[in-house]
């Protein structure tokens, strides 16, 4: 997607060489008219695909997914927690999930209202690297007797395994803008 990829030459920011800051249009700051565009490409990628429900994980991949949802006939979007809280229903799914960017592992949950077997489930997430959070997203679509319909990314780093851990499972994934480098504070696309 030429938008979000000039975006990302033009306002992304490397940090320790392997860190892409896009936190001033995507995960602190939101450019809603990017937001929509991309929910419309992921629309046209997955049309003719049934979605029920779109999933995604807290807090990063709430906004695309909800964004998203509007070019896919308003289906329901569910947020996976990373913390238990007092809201969240007992009966719940679990997973483990791994953040490489935090540095450490995360139980994430779903309560069982909100995936019913037999559901097709497209999944949409910011950030795809080692694929830990889209494993574990994908788990829980399983977990529920549901059916990954496909997973969606905004900007996958292609050099960093999890795409091709996703594809080989043969789930259908989708990535807006694939990295191939962010060697030398060069951004260089696949």
């Amino acid at each position: 997607m030429e938008q979000l990829k000039h975006k990302i030459l033009t306002e992304g920011r490397l940090l320790d060489g392997f860190v892409l800051k896009v936190d001033n249009f995507l995960n602190h700051q939101l450019d809603v008219e990017l937001l929509d565009a991309m929910g419309a490409e992921f629309a046209r990628r997955f049309a003719g695909v049934k979605i029920d429900k779109i999933l995604t994980i807290e807090a990063s991949g709430i906004a695309v997914a909800a964004m998203a949802a509007r070019h896919f006939g308003y289906p329901p979007v569910v947020f996976a927690k990373k913390t238990q809280s007092l809201n969240l229903d007992a009966d719940a799914f679990e997973t483990e999930v791994y953040s490489f960017t935090k540095q450490q592992v995360y139980k994430v949950r779903v309560s069982r209202r909100y995936l019913k077997p037999g559901e097709r489930v497209l999944i949409i997430d910011d950030f795809l690297a080692h694929g830990h959070a889209t494993r574990g997203l994908i788990d829980i679509v399983k977990q529920a007797g549901a059916e990954p319909a496909g997973v969606g990314i905004v900007i996958e780093k292609g050099f960093q395994g999890g795409g091709k851990l996703i594809r080989d499972a043969g789930v259908r994934l989708e990535s807006l803008a694939v990295l191939k480098s962010i060697a030398d504070g060069k951004i260089e696309f696949a």
